[in-house]
């Protein structure tokens, strides 16, 4: 019995009952977005894959606490930003940021592949945004790649509004100026 057509509601119900083949076709429909949306927070593949993992095995086992299993993929997310901005924490705390200059691919369904030209600018920002201050980075991140609004990064961050806006545009400023260097 293959479920690949069958809607999330009918496979949530059955990811509770805790039918391992629904789960299965769960991850294999967001495994992939959730992977980037992680290896964009933390940086290490390594961890990005572990903190995915984990993000899918709390999904599963409160999936009962969901209410409306249409934002099953918003509620995924959140899991996995939140788990990856603790690990991002953690590693600030202990001074171990890894500041390695590895592009990251950007996904073709993202448009952002289009043409060479457009590639390379896009690797240039990528790779400005690593050698910003962590937090100018992670507010970037979460700003304009991942689409979150200030009141959701103040939660993330565990800031102020006024210094989420303050640091957003001071991380935007500097960017500017690292790409301007560069070019």
């Amino acid at each position: 019995m293959t479920s690949t057509n069958q809607n999330i509601e009918q496979l949530l119900q059955l990811c509770q009952s805790g039918n391992q083949r629904a789960q299965l076709e769960v991850y294999n429909r967001y495994n992939k977005a959730m992977y980037n949306t992680a290896i964009r927070i933390v940086k290490d593949s390594f961890k990005a894959e572990d903190i995915m993992q984990e993000s899918f095995l709390t999904a599963f086992t409160k999936l009962n606490t969901l209410q409306d299993v249409n934002l099953f993929g918003a509620w995924l997310k959140r899991i996995v930003i939140n788990n990856s901005i603790s690990y991002y924490n953690k590693v600030v705390k202990q001074n171990e940021v890894p500041l390695e200059n590895v592009l990251y691919k950007v996904e073709d369904h993202q448009g952002i592949d289009e043409d060479h030209h457009k590639n390379e600018k896009v690797k240039q920002i990528m790779s400005a945004m690593k050698t910003l201050k962590p937090n100018y980075s992670l507010g970037l991140s979460l700003h304009l790649i991942e689409g979150y609004d200030y009141e959701e990064i103040c939660d993330i961050m565990d800031i102020s509004y006024a210094n989420c806006r303050t640091m957003i545009s001071r991380a935007k400023e500097s960017l500017r100026k690292k790409i301007m260097q560069t070019a």
